[in-house]
């Protein structure tokens, strides 16, 4: 479907405050509210926060990552994409594509590793401290004693650090759509 002329006022600003807000919203949670957290509140209560507001948050990305895909192609047709205007789609592509796999299954799979792990610490009086820096001793006796502990824990850091990288991706990709915007401003 070629769409013929401008996009109107209010798609502009649609389209701004879509690419905005999810950008914003990347840098705060990636930035700043997980630091803030873990060195405020005990390590399961982070856990916790983390599993109830990282779904809502995966998927408001992912929303905003295919809303802004299909904004940009309606208004730029394959057919008559400049070379910055197919890096453009590229870059939304693949923020939805690194979005909805962290939304739909590298999250998920993270927290329920780590409820797994947060029972077996529980048992063990571990979880309650505040920081990461805090009784690294009894975490470390508690990986090298039981061995299920270890094997869920490196599960977890697997998935952490996929679902991390997503994120990241996700978020630079954001952040080059607004440099692109930016720079492109007339031709939106």
């Amino acid at each position: 479907m070629v769409t013929e002329g401008e996009p109107g006022s209010l798609v502009k600003v649609v389209y701004i405050l879509l690419l905005s807000a999810t950008w914003g919203m990347q840098c705060w949670v990636t930035f700043v509210a997980g630091f803030v957290m873990i060195r405020g509140v005990p390590r399961h209560t982070f856990g916790l926060v983390q599993s109830k507001l990282f779904p809502f948050y995966g998927h408001i990305v992912m929303c905003f990552s295919f809303l802004n895909l299909v904004v940009y192609a309606v208004y730029h047709p394959r057919e008559l994409l400049s070379p910055s205007e197919s890096v453009q789609v590229a870059l939304f592509f693949t923020s939805l594509v690194a979005s909805a796999l962290n939304a739909r299954w590298f999250s998920p799979s993270t927290s329920k590793a780590m409820f797994s792990i947060h029972a077996i610490e529980r048992e063990h009086g571990l979880g309650a401290e505040i920081g990461l820096s805090a009784n690294i001793e009894g975490y470390k006796r508690l990986r090298e004693q039981d061995p299920k502990y270890k094997a869920l824990r490196k599960t977890f850091m697997r998935y952490h650090g996929i679902s991390s990288l997503c994120n990241l991706v996700s978020l630079l990709c954001n952040g080059a759509s607004l440099v692109f915007t930016a720079l492109l401003l007339p031709t939106l």
